[in-house]
């Protein structure tokens, strides 16, 4: 389902819940927007109602079921059926976030529950649940209790079930959007109580020494129980350790969070309150742990009893110090910017837009150029160019007429000159910006070739930033996966990678390490705008001082010395496991090695981190409670094996499919196709299938709307109008009237 689909399927199921009473003077709360207006009872093509915080939706194919299961009420009847289903948000009953941050990731977990209010009692619906999660995130697992049921997820390995033809028809779940991840429990009874526990990983944003946390939190106004008793409490556990011993201190909070304790350089915040209205507002929480100067540590941990790697674990941080006036390395950029037939539109404009405001932020002692391409290429200069005001007024002009979507797309032609502009770079930091949202037949040549290239480089080597539209990213990286997010996203790639502090960065001590294996393994530079974070497996020991060396902007050499200590109450597998995993992939990707794409499927399983490798499902415990840890992966595979064999044990397991993003798509880039991102636009609108008391009924109906036609009465005489009210009481003995009420409100 398309998320415009999802929208429109919300927006009817909201218009569709005011057929239910709850009884004299009670009413459910509507958002800001119904309070001034009430909405017609059609499919919105917009996504105005995907949801801001975790929901629950009955799955309502016939709208005749909707009624209050406590207090059935006289309900006009509805001949017919929703197609697709049309999404009745529950209302929600309690809700408990709490919030792990460790360095730049947060493990969030949320807790809700909710009560299937719209659904007559004795019928059953599906129930789906929508999970939007933060900032690059992964979903880590969800438990799900209901009446007699119980499922917890658990990850496996694709091939233990491709070869299964009928698991491609049981998908009960997928990414709405790259962050919005939504699953479907079958057949919930009206008046149940659903709850679900769902867990993921998130980045912490960081912006000139402070970091920020925001965690969907900002629940609609339908989702408010309805009834004068009903207690409604919000709980949010904030715990922060940031690995630095250095001093955590809030800089601005959206909810009034009260300090617990605070031990060394871990602080543990809560809130907890009694409320009229559920949160309308993310939970944010910016904090800063930096000093005057660079400065950072390492981290070190042992392998777990059921660790598969038995070697030790490493993490060496660094964190840009909060001077603001600290000078970053003079740049050479080069943007290499695909015009493909598949960039059109919306996609290539954004591109634009955040192309001329990158040049915009030159400094006059840096150069660039821009590269377009497609099935051919075209520079706007056969050298590169100073950044000063009259050239960058050129260059704006040059990408008015020269970015225009239309052709294929060969990469590797442009990468070559991209390289070549900056092979006597030596007095600056040489960047490639690449832009591009194709997958093509020889990108591991290209990899190859670019890999060549760098190794034989006889000056600095260019950093090469690719932005990845509707794609994996391989390397260094980001991604957009919808219109609206390229121009600020790659705007921040551009500020991230471009502002350098210290470069050419060495540890003394990684080269003397037996059995090393790094990620990433070329140490990258540190930028003013976000820590580096290194990690890696080792064999023996671990010296107890690091020195870690670079060069600064002014050409001299800058050295610290850094602190190692054990991690205590730090899960250092988890906080590395997604960073690890993406490297291995993309290794893995490039070389084709099985052996490392099983690597990646056993860390993924180890640590919960979804992959491109495993497929999440959930099974069902048949014992009314949620699993303990000990239990759930022998359980699933037992299940596994049963479904396997039995097709009637299906119902066990559900299949909630690959969190991943894939490799891209060759056949859709060979074809100029749009992108993903494009495929959200609006769907055709549904059908809401009415089968009207007559054939009279019917053919009236595909005319025009009773209703309508009852308002055009104010304009005609007294006579007449009288005659037509008398004609439309009479369809109402039909339950035509009902019908278009139920259609155009």
């Amino acid at each position: 389902m398309a998320a415009a689909e999802f929208s429109s399927c919300v927006d009817y199921g909201v218009q569709l819940s005011k057929r239910i009473y709850y009884g004299k003077d009670l009413r459910p709360s509507l958002s800001a927007a119904e309070a001034v207006e009430p909405q017609a009872m059609t499919r919105s093509p917009s996504e105005e109602y995907l949801p801001t915080a975790p929901m629950a939706y009955a799955v309502v194919p016939e709208p005749a079921i909707v009624d209050n299961p406590d207090v059935p009420s006289y309900q006009p009847y509805v001949h017919g059926r929703c197609e697709p289903p049309a999404l009745v948000p529950l209302q929600m009953h309690e809700v408990a976030m709490e919030v792990d941050a460790y360095l730049d990731t947060a493990f969030v977990g949320v807790s809700a529950t909710w009560r299937v209010h719209c659904i007559m009692a004795a019928k059953r619906c599906d129930c789906r649940v929508a999970l939007p999660i933060g900032e690059k995130g992964s979903l880590l697992g969800v438990e799900v209790e209901v009446t007699g049921r119980s499922y917890r997820s658990q990850l496996i390995k694709k091939e233990e079930i491709e070869s299964v033809e009928s698991m491609a028809k049981a998908q009960d779940g997928g990414l709405l959007k790259c962050q919005i991840y939504t699953l479907k429990i079958p057949q919930i009874e009206g008046g149940s109580f659903l709850s679900i526990k769902a867990s993921w990983s998130q980045k912490i944003l960081y912006n000139i020494d402070q970091f920020c946390l925001r965690v969907p939190f900002s629940f609609p106004a339908y989702v408010n129980p309805v009834g004068k008793k009903i207690s409604k409490k919000e709980k949010i556990l904030l715990n922060i350790n940031p690995g630095a011993a250095t001093e955590v201190v809030c800089r601005s909070t959206s909810h009034p969070l009260k300090n617990l304790r605070r031990q060394g350089n871990k602080v543990s915040s809560s809130y907890e309150a009694e409320v009229a209205v559920w949160s309308t507002s993310d939970f944010s929480f910016v904090y800063t742990v930096s000093s005057g100067d660079i400065f950072g540590g390492v981290l070190l941990q042992s392998p777990s009893l059921r660790d598969f790697d038995e070697r030790e674990m490493f993490c060496l941080y660094l964190f840009p110090a909060n001077n603001q006036h600290r000078k970053v390395f003079a740049k050479a950029v080069v943007f290499v910017i695909d015009t493909s037939g598949s960039m059109r539109g919306n996609t290539l404009e954004s591109v634009k837009n955040a192309l001329l405001a990158s040049l915009s932020n030159l400094h006059p002692r840096d150069s660039f150029n821009i590269i377009a391409f497609s099935g051919e290429v075209r520079l706007f200069s056969s050298s590169m160019e100073m950044a000063t005001q009259e050239a960058i007024l050129k260059a704006t002009e040059w990408v008015g007429i020269n970015l225009i979507a239309n052709g294929g797309t060969n990469i590797l032609l442009p990468l070559e000159q991209a390289i070549k502009l900056l092979a006597k770079t030596t007095n600056s930091i040489p960047f490639i910006f690449l832009v591009t949202d194709g997958s093509v037949e020889d990108e591991r040549e290209i990899c190859s070739v670019v890999k060549r290239y760098l190794a034989n480089a006889e000056y600095i080597s260019p950093r090469i930033c690719t932005f990845g539209i509707a794609q994996i990213g391989k390397g260094y990286y980001d991604a957009a996966y919808d219109s609206v997010s390229i121009d600020s996203k790659m705007q921040r790639l551009y500020t991230n990678a471009s502002s350098v502090i210290l470069a050419n960065i060495t540890v003394d001590t990684l080269e003397h390490l037996d059995s090393l294996e790094l990620f990433p393994s070329n140490i990258p530079d540190l930028s003013s705008q976000t820590p580096l974070i290194m990690s890696g497996r080792y064999d023996r020991n671990f010296p107890n001082a690091v020195k870690l060396s670079g060069t600064l902007p002014d050409m001299s050499n800058f050295t610290i010395d850094l602190k190692v200590q054990k991690a205590k109450d730090f899960p250092l597998n988890r906080v590395l496991a997604r960073r690890q995993i993406d490297m291995l992939t993309s290794h893995a990707w490039l070389t084709g090695s099985k052996e490392l794409e099983e690597k990646v499927a056993k860390m993924s399983k180890q640590t919960g981190v979804p992959s491109e490798y495993t497929l999440m499902i959930l099974v069902n415990s048949d014992k009314g409670k949620i699993l303990p840890d000990s239990v759930p992966a022998q359980e699933a595979d037992n299940k596994l094996k049963l479904w396997k064999k039995s097709e009637s044990s299906k119902e066990k397991i559900l299949f909630l499919g690959s969190l991943g993003m894939g490799f891209g798509d060759l056949a859709a880039t060979a074809a100029n196709k749009l992108s993903i991102i494009e495929e959200l636009k609006a769907s055709e609108p549904a059908n809401f299938l009415v089968k009207a008391a007559s054939n009279c009924c019917s053919h009236l109906l595909n005319r025009f709307c009773c209703m309508c036609f009852i308002q055009t009465c104010s304009y005609m005489n007294d006579r007449c109008a009288i005659l037509l009210a008398q004609i439309c009481a009479g369809l109402a003995c039909c339950e035509c009237l009902n019908c278009c009420y139920e259609l155009c409100s």
